[in-house]
């Protein structure tokens, strides 16, 4: 008689991580994510964005999925995708945070001299 031998998938430990206080708490959460609620926003001709707040992994991230009506043509869609695109990546640099950009009250050395006026002006 042959014995069955079995394999036991490894398992994966992950540490659930708090709720914030922007996600929904329902099952758009998982154990290591967060998502907040969507919010839609409605485009000219059928056009549509939907932006998540999303936390995974300890890093904070807005999701972005877009629905746009591409033209019949193939010379239309691929113009429209290719500026799609190049708008794209402009927005990721409007947004992105640059480094000294944004402080603190803290570390804002304009805050500290005109404390330093007003108490010299008393």
């Amino acid at each position: 008689m042959k014995r069955l031998r079995t394999r036991v998938m490894g398992r994966t430990v992950r540490t659930p991580t708090p709720h914030t206080e922007w996600c929904t708490r329902d099952h758009r959460c998982g154990l290591d994510e967060h998502r907040s609620a969507e919010q839609i926003v409605d485009g000219a001709v059928d056009g549509r964005a939907v932006i998540t707040r999303v936390r995974a992994g300890g890093v904070e991230y807005a999701e972005v999925r877009a629905r746009i009506p591409l033209h019949g043509s193939e010379a239309g869609a691929h113009w429209q995708v290719v500026k799609t695109l190049r708008l794209v990546r402009g927005l990721l640099a409007a947004v992105a945070i640059r480094p000294g950009v944004l402080r603190t009250r803290d570390e804002q050395p304009a805050v500290d001299r005109r404390h330093e006026k007003g108490v010299a002006a008393q």
